[in-house]
């Protein structure tokens, strides 16, 4: 465990100049989830191909196309953290999905999916770095309205590898209203990003 000082943190795009750093955090990780390289919501399940080596090449295609995006959270020039976002025509896949096109009035302009932060920087803040962060990207990209599905723990303490969308709490302290419940613990919830 490295004890960090969330202050000195910086968050960068994932991009093309950022790449090897995102790449490197994967790798110190098996890939992340079992070789996902974060491309579980880009793609649909029956274009999945369940191989890291191919969903890194996915991954790698659609940054270097500027069709992936996330806020790379930084401890000097490594990368301990990431909050993957995006348009919904970048990010189609969502669980619960019937349940939340069901309620849902119209689509947001961006969705927050996948944090995830390195296993020895866990439990620091590292979440609210990349949240802010991305909030901060959206922004000065033109802002717009952002959901968020993360879990409802209740207070409960919860295994990190349940808590890849964050927790609810976590957007309620960034401003984020409560919408409605999706799945069993999961929500989804939204903020108006204005424009920088």
């Amino acid at each position: 465990m490295v004890t960090v000082d969330v202050e000195q943190l910086t968050v960068r795009a994932l991009g093309a100049e950022t790449w090897d750093a995102f790449a490197a955090l994967a790798e110190r990780h098996n890939g992340v989830w079992g070789g996902c390289w974060c491309t579980y919501f880009h793609t649909m399940h029956e274009e999945k191909t369940f191989d890291a080596e191919n969903n890194r090449d996915l991954k790698h295609r659609l940054v270097m196309e500027g069709h992936a995006h996330a806020a790379l959270v930084f401890d000097g020039e490594l990368a301990v953290g990431w909050l993957e976002y995006g348009a919904p025509v970048e990010l189609p896949n969502i669980n619960h999905r019937k349940e939340y096109e069901k309620g849902m009035d119209q689509p947001p302009d961006y969705r927050l999916t996948c944090f995830f932060t390195d296993r020895n920087y866990r439990r620091q803040g590292v979440s609210a770095v990349a949240l802010h962060g991305a909030l901060d990207l959206i922004a000065e990209a033109g802002g717009g309205v952002v959901e968020a599905y993360p879990q409802d723990t209740a207070g409960k303490k919860i295994t990190a590898s349940f808590l890849y969308n964050g927790t609810r709490s976590l957007f309620e302290h960034a401003g984020f209203t409560y919408l409605r419940p999706k799945g069993k613990n999961h929500t989804v919830m939204s903020r108006t990003v204005e424009a920088r």
